[in-house]
């Protein structure tokens, strides 16, 4: 029987081992569903705006609904701020801030933000299965990263709020005043953490405005701000679309803005405010290069590159949806992240077995299509995971394009989902010059055994973070942002404490 089975696998050619191989990969497990469970958690029907220190509703009465992007069903309604709205909201924080925040002692405010750190801690698990439920991700993502992430920012900048003279040694420092934060879909929570801590820790108070499609786990931590008994008007979370935003970060009472979002916006921003005074931070739009080189450790580069574009959707601003492969390692590196991506589980977000989950709008999902279909169109060659993607919701599938040129469509824009496209290269120069040519400069990841490639690309890459042999880490003493079309200023990290400060 020994020998029978030797020689049926040496008559076995090269495509049937790998395809048998990538059959066993995928059905090897036979995983039975692992819902979270949700009876911990009790949404409203209805979520009014957070102002001095109030749940109030809007002054023009409307509201909007938000979707769960999994099965299309209403979550809960929204209220939707107006100008009126706006200006209650950053007239609290002014009011807060001149006669309450701006002269706390430090050690006082530190005390503040650790309590909402050591909150979010308390109820992480609900907030993970809201934002799960809200924005689509896999709910191992929410309760593994996105919450401890969140709560570690607010820790992070607890510290640093009696400490602001070491971090500027020499200078006298003192807070902007009101504070105009718009964030993205894509980390609502994290975000919200990333831009509100560091601005308590400097001294200033906040008016928050999360994206119109994933509110919930904002609306939370206003709830948590209020439970952390936060002095009334510190922190104030308004809801809206595009209009709320604009009215926000244009209001004569703000003193400076942070935006996370697309590039189109953040040029409208820059417009608008030019001439104004106003301090601004901006985080955009980029288009990672993943660079992986022959003498990589190859496997381990084939999980960065899944978890770097496709854990998430795509859906993070520095994922790396270009994989920059060197010639010689090129089929083979493609080989065995096709059946990587074979084993891949799309489905319900709040499965822990998933590892793709939503997409986190119907709009997004149009927009994946488009580009995806573009790809096809200029000639690249498609491979999408075989996988059977729910009847409802908004979903697709993992998908890498091979054969694509630095021209198409799908190599130069932001495409904010789980598309990877595959482009190569034959020396450290042409890798250089390939990652470096699009508008962006936000991230880039390198690969390779040599510590001294390592640095030395580092140097020569136009993106504001470069990670070696791995991907997509963070922590909040690490200043992330960047260049060209990506933006400017830093978050996180002593350096993100300079944008919420005047340093004399």
């Amino acid at each position: 029987m020994t020998i029978k089975l030797v020689e049926e696998k040496a008559l076995m050619g090269q495509d049937r081992r790998r395809a048998e191989r990538r059959l066993d990969f995928g059905h090897a497990w036979d995983y039975a569903p692992a819902p979270e469970g949700t009876d911990h958690v009790r949404l409203a029907s209805r979520y009014d705006l957070f102002i001095d220190g109030r749940f109030e509703p809007p002054g023009a009465g409307r509201y909007f609904e938000t979707i769960n992007p999994a099965t299309e069903a209403r979550l809960a309604e929204v209220a939707d701020a107006d100008e009126r709205d706006v200006d209650r909201a950053v007239a609290a924080a002014r009011r807060a801030y001149d006669q309450v925040w701006a002269r706390m002692a430090p050690l006082e405010r530190g005390k503040y933000i650790y309590r909402i750190a050591r909150v979010i801690q308390e109820r992480a698990r609900e907030l993970a299965v809201v934002e799960s439920l809200d924005g689509g991700k896999p709910i191992k993502e929410s309760r593994d990263f996105d919450v401890p992430t969140a709560a570690a920012h607010f820790f992070y900048y607890a510290g640093w709020a009696d400490k602001l003279r070491y971090a500027f040694p020499g200078h006298a420092v003192r807070p902007l005043g009101v504070a105009g934060q718009v964030i993205p879909w894509n980390f609502p929570l994290l975000m919200a953490a990333w831009k509100i801590a560091p601005a308590l820790a400097c001294g200033n108070t906040v008016v928050l405005k999360p994206a119109e499609t994933t509110p919930l786990t904002a609306l939370l931590l206003a709830e948590i701000i209020q439970e952390a008994d936060l002095p009334p008007g510190v922190v104030n979370i308004i809801t809206g679309a595009g209009k709320t935003g604009a009215a926000l970060v244009g209001h004569p009472g703000v003193d400076k803005v942070a935006f996370t979002g697309s590039t189109a916006v953040g040029k409208h921003i820059q417009r608008a405010l030019a001439g104004t005074g106003k301090r601004m931070t901006m985080e955009l739009g980029g288009k990672a290069a993943n660079i992986v080189f022959a003498d990589a450790p190859i496997d381990q580069a084939v999980e960065g590159v899944i978890s770097g574009i496709f854990f998430n959707q795509g859906h993070v601003c520095c994922a790396g949806s270009r994989l920059l492969l060197e010639e010689g390692v090129h089929d083979t590196f493609v080989r065995k992240l096709r059946d990587r991506m074979a084993t891949l589980r799309v489905g319900d977000p709040l499965d822990k077995n998933t590892d793709v989950g939503a997409i986190n709008s119907k709009m997004q999902l149009e927009k994946i299509r488009e580009l995806v279909a573009s790809g096809e169109e200029e000639g690249a060659e498609r491979f999408s995971a075989p996988c059977e993607l729910p009847e409802r919701g908004y979903f697709f599938a993992p998908t890498i394009f091979t054969g694509v040129a630095q021209s198409h469509r799908i190599a130069r824009e932001e495409i904010f989902g789980p598309v990877l496209s595959v482009l190569t290269f034959r020396t450290d120069a042409e890798a250089v010059e390939k990652a470096n040519n699009t508008f962006y400069g936000l991230s880039a990841g390198v690969w390779s055994n040599k510590g001294a490639r390592l640095f030395k690309m580092a140097s020569q890459l136009e993106a504001g973070v470069v990670w070696g042999n791995t991907y997509n880490k963070f922590d909040p003493s690490s200043p992330f942002g960047g260049y060209k079309e990506s933006g400017f200023g830093r978050e996180g990290g002593r350096q993100g404490l300079a944008a919420y400060l005047v340093v004399e």
